[in-house]
């Protein structure tokens, strides 16, 4: 199976390693069929360990390698690093202005992003995840596109680390949706379908960030910087808040330190 897997192009192995963190989302969301409710302290736990999994994943998998294959060009190694992070977090922040979305654990009088007519809860709740997936979809896609270009900074078992880390965090991000969505009165099929349908951007955003760095190389210490910024954004403006807004402050950074720790020993052991 492995040999196989290694045989494949950089597309089909960020595509499967894309559907597979897409699967976990989806058994994420499945949970919505044995159970209406979650403890408040589980699931604050588990967003807080999604964060220390985004934000370990933002500096071995993707900010490390930056700087080290900025290091053979002409100009500071920390330049591309720190243009592509920036660029990452505004491209995000853009966004977020734009597409109407409400954050899980939200009223509706806390909706953003540009919102001429009146949109259903669950809408706006599937599209606040599915816009913060986009990051990690692309990250996964870069990572084995800087892979497939043979540097030496980035390695296959980096971007494997770094494709089932993100499929970990995404576990509670599929909870979070459907959830409050079956709370909502919303039947459990249907809240399970918008849960899982919220990990479907990242193998559409994964070939994106293939293609992208496959046909210019050069792009890619700024992709991978980009990818982080990205990631980074998303950990501070929704994961950190939504994980301590109930009170649980002290768990959420613990299971945080947890989720950085685990993504931390799956790159440096398998890259």
């Amino acid at each position: 199976m492995v040999d196989l897997f290694l045989e494949l192009t950089p597309l089909m192995q960020a595509l499967i390693a894309t559907l597979f963190t897409w699967g976990m989302t989806a058994l994420g969301a499945a949970l919505v069929f044995t159970t209406k409710t979650m403890s408040q302290k589980l699931l604050d736990g588990m967003l807080g360990f999604a964060g220390g999994v985004m934000i370990a994943a933002s500096f071995w998998s993707l900010l490390a390698p930056a700087l080290d294959m900025a290091e053979s060009d002409d100009i500071a190694a920390w330049i591309p690093a720190a243009v592509g992070f920036m660029l990452g977090g505004i491209f995000l922040w853009s966004v977020d202005k734009v597409i109407p979305h409400l954050h899980p654990g939200s009223s509706m009088t806390e909706a953003e992003g540009y919102q001429p007519n009146k949109k259903r809860r669950s809408t706006l709740l599937v599209l606040a995840i599915t816009l913060h997936n986009i990051p990690e979809g692309l990250a996964v896609g870069v990572a084995f596109g800087a892979a497939a270009a043979g540097f030496p900074e980035a390695s296959l078992a980096g971007a494997v680390a770094l494709g089932l880390g993100i499929g970990i965090q995404n576990f509670p991000e599929g909870v979070a949706v459907s959830l409050p969505l079956r709370r909502d009165g919303i039947s459990r099929r249907k809240s399970f379908f918008y849960g899982q349908f919220s990990g479907m951007v990242e193998p559409i955003s994964a070939v994106i960030g293939v293609l992208a760095v496959t046909m210019i190389e050069p792009i890619l210490p700024y992709a991978l910087s980009f990818a982080a910024g990205a990631m980074i954004f998303v950990v501070a403006e929704e994961v950190i808040p939504g994980s301590q807004e109930e009170g649980n402050k002290d768990l959420a950074s613990m299971t945080l330190m947890i989720g950085f720790t685990v993504m931390m020993i799956l790159d440096v052991a398998l890259g």
